[in-house]
């Protein structure tokens, strides 16, 4: 399993499509794991591009601080779990606690 994380700054970037880039981070999910863990410069931004971009990657979760519901309808329609609300940490602490069922999300930072 792939998870993405939008960062700034090497932590959880709360603005999902204005982003620097990407942690893919590779997990087991059998075993609650980390594997490995790739960082990618995002591409520039333009509506709907990266739900298929991603797709590509691999990816099956995306963790995000805000998502505009047009893009998570976009992910789901690529059957792309969304999960909004992390908080801008450190992208391995958002994952391990998502594997744990303890990632505490708040309220989506994104309305649009």
């Amino acid at each position: 399993m792939k998870i993405a994380i939008p960062l700034a700054a090497g932590r959880l970037c709360q603005h999902f499509g204005h982003c620097e880039s990407f942690a893919l981070i590779e997990v087991d999910p059998q075993t609650k794991r980390i594997l490995g863990r790739e960082d990618v410069a995002a591409p520039a931004h333009q509506p709907g591009l990266l739900p298929p971009w991603l797709a590509e990657w691999g990816v099956s979760v995306v963790i995000a601080g805000g998502m505009g519901g047009r893009a998570r309808d976009l992910f789901v329609a690529r059957d792309i779990q969304v999960v909004v609300g992390a908080p801008a940490q450190e992208p391995e602490q958002i994952v391990n606690d998502w594997l744990a069922g303890t990632l505490a999300v708040e309220r989506n930072a994104c309305d649009h």
